[in-house]
């Protein structure tokens, strides 16, 4: 019988575990809080279990906490890991902290939801790998408990209060695992990440947005828009090919429209792209969208040959929609002296592996 993914597992699962083997009902609740709580990386750290009920715990569950390979801290707080899994596979996850910031601490992590990615948007260095292979219910969780686990050694009150699934991967095309991982992040015995405090981001899988909708787990949802036409992105987001815009536009409204929620359309800005033409473009595509624009400086990728717009061309964008009804942010940049954009990190230990 295949074994069961410890960290994948609900309270309820793991009564169901503790009742097969015997032990009490209440072992579970222990059990749960041990490893989604106190994010523990190890069997002999759950004292309040008996060394022997352990063993057999141990025997009929997986326990595979992630191996950090590499951490990369840059200057405004941002770090980025890079994790290896049981198989040998890699993936990448970043904790934007904003502590120093802002009078309320926000602490971010930015996780992956699959090994690689098939979409191939022009810009990502994700795509660059080619896809593996999705990541399971425990493995999205464990980015989270084992950035909680690594930094609770260095400061015991440490805790996640944003998770945005932005990382390595299209969250939608691991639909399941996503919202089982977002269910278990958000169980008050667990982290407490409340629903409104995670952001799933997609490239348009406009099905899922649909039944993303329907089960409205009160979640964000950021839609990487990047172009206003079919041709362009078509070139920029593959994806496109397969769920046109007036198809993602339309699940977008059926979104807003059930869930009463603002989307972000996010658009990574070239130095082709930040232009009068596409800005106005991009206006008259959203107009009456419940939502805002997030304009992103694209981060260079040297193998896809796109570079960033000035600083100028970013500000001027932003006035042109805001001066055609369309609300508008732009990204603050986290991590740039260590290359925190999905992938390059990845990239960059493959390479010398």
């Amino acid at each position: 019988m295949k074994r069961l993914e410890l960290r994948a597992l609900a309270e309820e699962e793991l009564t169901e575990v503790a009742i097969g083997l015997g032990l009490k009902r209440f072992r579970a609740g222990q059990l749960f809080q041990w490893v989604q709580g106190k994010a523990v990386q190890t069997w002999d750290e759950m004292k309040n279990i008996p060394a022997q009920e352990r063993l057999q715990l141990a025997e009929s569950l997986n326990f595979h906490p992630l191996e950090r390979v590499r951490e990369q801290r840059s200057q405004d707080g941002t770090r980025k890991y890079l994790f290896r899994l049981h198989d040998g596979e890699t993936i990448e996850c970043v904790l934007m902290d904003y502590e120093r910031r802002h009078a309320r601490d926000r602490r971010t992590v930015c996780v992956s939801t699959q090994v690689g990615c098939a979409v191939g948007c022009a810009f990502c260095a994700t795509g660059l790998g080619g896809f593996r292979r999705n990541l399971s219910v425990g493995e999205i969780v464990g980015q989270v408990l084992d950035i909680v686990c690594h930094l609770r050694r260095e400061d015991p009150e440490f805790n996640i209060t944003n998770v945005v699934f932005m990382g390595m991967g299209e969250p939608l095309l691991n639909y399941d695992n996503l919202l089982q991982a977002i269910a278990l992040l958000n169980h008050p015995k667990g982290q407490n990440i409340g629903m409104r405090r995670m952001t799933i981001s997609t490239s348009g899988v406009a099905p899922k947005i649909r039944d993303l909708a329907r089960a409205n787990p009160q979640v964000g949802l950021a839609v990487s828009l990047h172009a206003a036409s079919d041709e362009l992105r078509d070139a920029l987001v593959p994806m496109n090919r397969r769920y046109p815009l007036k198809e993602l536009l339309g699940a977008c409204r059926e979104y807003s429209e059930l869930t009463s929620r603002r989307i972000t359309f996010e658009v990574a800005l070239t130095e082709d792209t930040a232009t009068r033409a596409h800005a106005e473009e991009l206006a008259a595509l959203l107009k009456g969208q419940l939502g805002h624009v997030n304009l992103i400086p694209v981060n260079p990728v040297a193998e896809a040959g796109i570079k960033r717009p000035l600083k100028s061309e970013l500000k001027t964008f932003a006035e042109l929609l805001e001066g055609n009804g369309i609300t508008v942010t732009v990204r603050e940049e986290r991590g740039t002296d260590i290359d925190a954009a999905c992938g390059q990190l990845r990239r960059q230990w493959e390479g010398e592996s």
